[in-house]
């Protein structure tokens, strides 16, 4: 029987991140990735603002007030997930993947009732107010899917606070 396992990532997967997945992947199990990537990731402007102030970024910072700055379009998303997928197919795994308008976790919880999930990992960049509140993408699809959810920093093995 094959697993699913539900990626939902606001950008393209990357080396580090293939690593990560490949440790939750069994040994004998043939596993599907499913990824999912939004068109907008919604983050709030005073939440981009103080994760560049976090990470000493002051001229991004400040830029994250203009919308050109923080549109993430449906072209960027595209380009996203066909970067994931042929990340993913070049290390062997089997991989589909979306792109998604709306909600980022109504569309995990989708398809994961859709393709049986039975685990999902959250792949995004740290934001600290969201994810000390508690706000963050992990944290509400925990609470939604009834599956684990796992919460990782991109291009890294850090573990988010979800």
């Amino acid at each position: 029987m094959t697993q699913t396992i539900l990626v939902l990532s606001e950008e393209a997967l990357t080396e580090p991140d293939l690593r990560n997945l490949r440790t939750l992947q069994g040994e004998d199990e043939p596993t599907e990735i499913v990824v999912l990537i939004p068109e907008d990731s919604n983050e709030p402007v005073l939440g981009e603002f103080f994760r560049h102030l976090g990470l000493f970024e002051i001229r991004e910072a400040f830029r994250s007030f203009s919308a050109d700055d923080r549109r993430h379009d449906e072209n960027t998303a595209r380009e996203a997930l066909a970067t994931s997928l042929r990340l993913l197919e070049d290390e062997g795994f089997t991989a589909r993947g979306r792109t998604t308008s709306g909600d980022p976790v109504d569309a995990m919880l989708q398809e994961a009732e859709a393709g049986g999930a039975t685990q999902a990992v959250v792949i995004t960049r740290p934001h600290a107010m969201a994810d000390t509140l508690h706000a963050d993408w992990a944290s509400k699809a925990q609470s939604k899917l009834g599956i684990a959810v796992l919460h990782l920093y991109s291009g890294s093995g850090f573990i988010g606070d979800s």
